[in-house]
Parts: structure tokens; sequence; C-alpha cells
């Protein structure tokens, strides 16, 4: 497999190292255009400036900040991305089809037109999980997980399935796993025996749990290792992980899926089951 970067990766890796260095309506535009790839290749520019809160201008700004002429000429970037990396012509056609046509189509209104949308936007989700995640952090990952003596795992509203999903599957693989739940309000009472021995998985998705916030603080201070899933390189769960995977859900009419969560956590307790398997007999 070729270690090449592709022109969108250069990109993504300069606004990431500049992102601190921007203004506050900038770091809006950056932290949009790093999560939303896929949907910045084909929408208008009116429509990513509503969905990042910024004004058309400011895009403009922020393109000419980073060497384009305008944010068309950036845009064609994340489109030519889209279409490098979508493995058939057919594909690629479709999913400029329904990009560049959705903004004209009334919404789904019938049970099988919405199961029908769901399917078509998590499956572009997925895709695009299998692409942005890095094969090396996931390798670290489950080495991290493998050696734990204990893991602590945080998913509070929205990411609590994730999270119950992952403590259902380590158990399974008898591994000393604890969910952080926060019953009775003892958050800090249940992470308060976390030691640099042990892992912290926490999952936390905009807008950020302040108690998940919080206890990831606390497990960095008692020198834990920590995996982050969460949907921004630049989320504030990222400044205390070892590891971070940044996973974009498909969302329909404001109703976000758990379907590239889930298939993470599948695949971290998947992969250390084998690994168990691979094991040397003592």
């Amino acid at each position: 497999m070729s270690v090449q970067k592709t022109q969108l990766s250069i990109l993504q890796d300069d606004i990431r190292r500049r992102y601190d260095s921007l203004s506050k309506r900038l770091k809006q535009v950056a932290r949009y255009l790093l999560d939303n790839s896929n949907n910045v290749a084909f929408d208008t520019v009116a429509t990513i400036a509503q969905n990042a809160e910024v004004p058309p201008s400011t895009l403009i700004r922020f393109a000419n900040a980073f060497g384009f002429k305008g944010f068309n000429e950036m845009k064609q970037i994340f489109r030519q991305h889209l279409m490098e990396e979508t493995a058939s012509y057919t594909e690629r056609a479709k999913i400029s089809r329904n990009k560049i046509n959705i903004g004209n189509e009334r919404p789904p209104e019938k049970p099988k037109e919405i199961l029908d949308m769901f399917a078509l936007v998590n499956s572009q989700a997925l895709q695009q999980l299998s692409t942005h995640i890095d094969e090396q952090q996931l390798c670290q990952a489950i080495s991290m997980l493998d050696q734990a003596e204990n893991i602590y795992v945080i998913g509070l509203r929205r990411s609590f399935s994730v999270a119950s999903y992952l403590i259902y599957a380590l158990r399974h693989l008898e591994r000393r796993a604890f969910l952080i739940d926060g019953l009775g309000g003892m958050f800090t009472e249940q992470l308060s025996m976390v030691s640099s021995k042990d892992v912290v998985v926490a999952i936390s998705y905009s807008p950020y749990s302040t108690e998940v916030l919080e206890l990831v603080e606390l497990g960095a201070k008692q020198g834990a290792r920590q995996i982050a899933i969460t949907d921004s390189m630049v989320s504030p769960l990222a400044a205390f992980s070892d590891v971070c995977f940044a996973v974009r859900e498909a969302q329909l009419d404001g109703f976000r899926s758990q379907v590239a969560s889930m298939s993470l956590a599948q695949t971290l307790a998947v992969s250390l089951a084998l690994r168990s398997t691979d094991a040397p007999s003592p």
C-alpha cells in the first residue's frame, strides 16, 4: 500500500498544525472541514457556511489563508479525493448524484424511504471510517487494551450504548473492564482507583459531556493511558489521549447514527480477541 500523502491529507495536516493560531471564526471552518470532508466535496458554499455557522465570506478568507484563490478551488481537493477513494465508477456517480440532488428532493417520509436514506448515509459513513482510521493507531489501541490491568470505559448520553457494548464485549473476553456510569453521582469515585497500569476509553461527541472531560483529565493526572473515540481531532478529549479516533457519524434530519462508532468498538473487541488467541501459551 502506498504511503504517499494525497493533496487532501497534506491540506488537513496543515490545517491541524495551524489550528491554534487561527481566529475563532476560522477555527469553526477548520473544524468543519476536518470533520466533514465528504460533505465539503459536494455541498454548496452556502450550505457549508450555514453548517459551519459562519458567513460565506469567512470561507473565502479561510481558503485565502491556506494559499487558494477562492473556496471553490479548495473544494476541488475534497471532491477529487472522494472520487478517487470510491471503488467503482458506478458508486462515484451515485455519490455525486445523491450529494448534488439531495437539496432539491423532498425529505423522506415513508418508512421505507427513511430506511433507504439511513442505509445510504450510513454506508457513506462506514466508508469514511474505513479510509480515515489510521492503521498504526488502531494497532496501538489494541496493544494498550491487551496490556491494561484494568479498562475503564466512559460514555454518557448518546455515547452510553457504545460504551455499554464495549464493556459487554470486553467482559466476554475475560478482561477487567468497568463502566463509568456515574450511578448516584459517583463519577469520580468510580475512577478513583485508576493507575498508570490501566487504560481509560472515553467516548464523547459534540456537545461534549462535562463529566467525561473531567474524568479524562483525572485519568491523565493518575497516569492512565487513554483512548478517545470522538468526532474531531480537535475535540477536547484529544488533548488527553494517547490514541484518538475521530468518527464522523451519519446524520439525517438531526438524527445522528451510531453505526460507525459501533463498528469501531466491534473492531477493537474482535481484534483483541484474535490477539489473545494468537498469544503463546504460558
